[in-house]
């Protein structure tokens, strides 16, 4: 079962991942339950306004279907995102283009669990050579989210990093 997580949780070095191989590619898959309803999750998820606050810069159309230009302040990562599915409060869904990295997935889910949210993020396509840097670095973003809804601000992303990636390096792929 998933624990409940509070942003000073975060600070320590629980990994919240799983890796796996998919058709020759690495999947990052992330899971915790956060204290915030799904809606303000999912509003946090897709208001421009509140990803500036703990992501990054987007620009563009976040509707199903849409197409926006994006630099997360985390990882450093730019490109284009592309809306794929777009279920309210249930599903986000979107594929990710640079042309330093490749092409990349993102699926988000979200369920009501009592008063809290369970939250899944999984991050297909990734290079299986470089998926404990990936795991890491999407944890990353995953505790900037869960520290932005509990009304704190984004971490240290290098030494949170540095913490979390030697820990993804030992956990390997499952299957």
């Amino acid at each position: 079962m998933v624990g409940v997580t509070t942003p000073e949780e975060h600070e320590s070095a629980r990994v919240l991942g799983s890796l796996r191989a998919e058709h020759g590619r690495g999947v990052v898959r992330l899971e915790d339950r956060v204290r915030a309803a799904p809606d303000d999750v999912w509003s946090a998820l897709t208001s421009r306004d509140r990803l500036a606050v703990w992501l990054g810069e987007v620009d563009g159309d976040l509707r199903e279907g849409g197409e926006l230009r994006a630099r997360f302040v985390a990882t450093g990562w730019e490109g284009v995102v592309r809306v794929r599915e777009c279920r309210p409060g249930e599903r986000l869904v979107v594929e990710t283009s640079t042309p330093d990295q490749p092409d990349g997935r993102f699926e988000i889910s979200l369920d009501v669990e009592g008063e809290c949210t369970h939250l899944v993020v999984e991050d297909h396509g990734v290079p299986l050579d470089q998926v404990a840097a990936y795991a890491a670095g999407d944890q990353v973003h995953v505790e900037d989210l869960v520290s932005h809804l509990g009304g704190g601000e984004r971490c240290d992303a290098r030494a949170r990093f540095e913490v979390l990636h030697p820990l993804y390096q030992r956990l390997g792929l499952l299957g």
